[in-house]
């Protein structure tokens, strides 16, 4: 790795004792996880697993009983829905994707945090929106919110609408250089739909310029693709950006978009989807080895804001018709060692018994995949990790690389026929978890359940001191209840491997 590498890396929230080690783990722990679902070893007794078992722990300065957790860890409630904000507007439904930055106060970290609401255009119902600022969509209801905390004693120093003017703000990714924040439309939605524009596209939150009242204005990226977009990561040494596709209950693409700028998106560049070199329309979903390297070569969406209102191809439709690979459900997307990390929520062999989707493919329980840009080729495709079955991992959304080498990833089982009850939460029949991979064996772990509903976990990511894990329960994407709510996870992260 170079020496620009390694800086990006660590400067990615991941600099800590040992922390030069980090990626590289975390590529072992994946490799060693699928190694020992791929032989069907007995893997070690997860009693000396992670940080030993969970119990219901109540929040700091809540009380409520809202997560379980390894003993020593404790954990604060930021940014409940509803909670007044210093714009004075009430904090909006559905937390979902987050990044971490330094504060602009000594001890603090800045968060820059999506809302996926999907209320109707112009509904008022958990909705972020601040009256008179630059909005892209006068009906929406979706956006990104800012909070300045302080870590160690919970406290919120400030918090406001940073965005709105969008929808459905699912996942994203950080900007270049750390610039601020690329938050996604998960939907493909416009006028036909009742909203004044056409959606589906990346937008920019920088991390300097929105204040409480004073909002960033949402100007779409439409060269990156209009498509359900999920989250994205972006190769620092080419300033690329990786883009996931989440298209329920259809074949989903891998995307790249090749600027003309790195620095400045909306100068326009190049939309192209993966492609395994030489096959037509390969089946990533299924019948995969994990460990095969798969070479790749990239096709050009020709048209990556399609007027789908006047029946134009899709952009999925158009990488597919050029070859391209087929996925399900990506989501999560994360950048390190030189290479690209996603989630496949649905892909995999073990099936999960929910109903197939249009065209019969069948949903597993979730798949990691790693790309490694090529030098001058297409680069390489890898299956690193693909779940035997639900009480290993169920639905894997977003995922985090950790300061010394681990891995948590996010779960999003929101429903399913195969019910997913778990001892710590009575009465919840799909329970969603944090998963934390171990470095030292690839053994998964329980890091924390959410105890308070079904709804799923969203956006983890580390302190940039590596001291706290930030992470979101969704709560409801059209009500009040649940509420969103976003926590801060301390603990002794020193004694397992996280």
């Amino acid at each position: 790795m170079s020496a620009l590498d390694r800086r990006t890396f660590l400067g990615r929230g991941l600099a800590t004792a040992g922390g030069a080690l980090a990626s590289g783990i975390a590529i072992d722990t994946l490799g060693a996880h699928a190694a020992w679902a791929e032989t069907g070893r007995t893997p070690p007794d997860p009693r000396r697993v992670g940080y030993g078992p969970l119990r219901r722990t109540p929040s700091r300065n809540t009380g409520e009983e809202l997560l379980a957790l390894p003993a020593g860890f404790s954990y604060v409630v930021l940014g409940r829905t509803g909670t007044p904000m210093s714009d004075g507007v009430a904090t909006p439904i559905a937390h979902d994707g987050m990044a971490a930055f330094p504060g602009t106060r000594r001890h603090t970290v800045r968060l820059i945090r999506n809302h996926e609401v999907r209320t109707p255009p112009g509904s008022p119902l958990g909705r972020v929106h601040v009256p008179g600022s630059a909005r892209y969509d006068e009906l929406g209801v979706g956006g990104t919110t800012t909070l300045e905390v302080d870590p160690r004693s919970g406290e919120v120093v400030r918090h406001f609408v940073s965005l709105n003017g969008t929808i459905i703000n699912c996942a994203g990714g950080r900007m270049l250089h750390e610039r601020g924040w690329l938050t996604c439309e998960e939907t493909t939605a416009g006028p036909a739909q009742g909203w004044q524009r056409k959606h589906g596209y990346v937008f920019e939150v920088p991390l300097n310029g929105p204040v409480p009242g004073r909002p960033a204005a949402s100007m779409p990226l439409t060269a990156m693709g209009r498509f359900s977009h999920e989250a994205v990561a972006v190769d620092p040494r080419t300033g690329y950006v990786y883009e996931t596709e989440d298209d329920s209950g259809k074949p989903d693409g891998f995307y790249r978009f090749r600027p003309r700028d790195p620095r400045n998106l909306a100068a326009g560049g190049v939309l192209e989807m993966l492609k395994i070199e030489g096959v037509d329309g390969y089946d990533c979903r299924e019948g995969q080895r994990m460990g095969a390297r798969l070479p790749v070569e990239w096709v050009t969406i020709d048209d990556p804001d399609p007027d789908l209102e006047g029946g134009a191809a899709t952009c999925t439709q158009q990488g597919l018709a050029k070859g391209g690979a087929k996925f399900n459900r990506l989501e999560g997307c994360w950048y390190g060692d030189g290479s690209v990390f996603f989630n496949s929520t649905s892909g995999g062999d073990a099936k999960n018994g929910d109903a197939p989707g249009a065209d019969g493919y069948r949903e597993g329980y979730g798949q990691v995949w790693r790309y490694v840009p090529g030098r001058g080729r297409g680069g390489t495709l890898v299956l690193v990790y693909e779940s035997p079955g639900r009480k290993e991992l169920d639905s894997p959304d977003n995922l985090t690389f950790t300061p010394r080498g681990g891995i948590v990833l996010c779960e999003d089982d929101a429903s399913s026929v195969d019910a997913d009850p778990h001892p710590l939460a009575p009465g919840l029949a799909n329970v969603n978890r944090l998963i934390g991979l171990d470095p030292r064996g690839g053994q998964p772990f329980e890091l924390a359940v959410n105890i308070a509903d079904d709804s799923e976990f969203a956006g983890a990511c580390f302190s940039p001191d590596g001291s706290t894990l930030f992470a979101n329960q969704l709560g409801s994407t059209a009500e009040l209840d649940p509420p969103g709510r976003t926590y801060a996870i301390r603990g002794p992260w020193s004694r397992g491997p996280l």
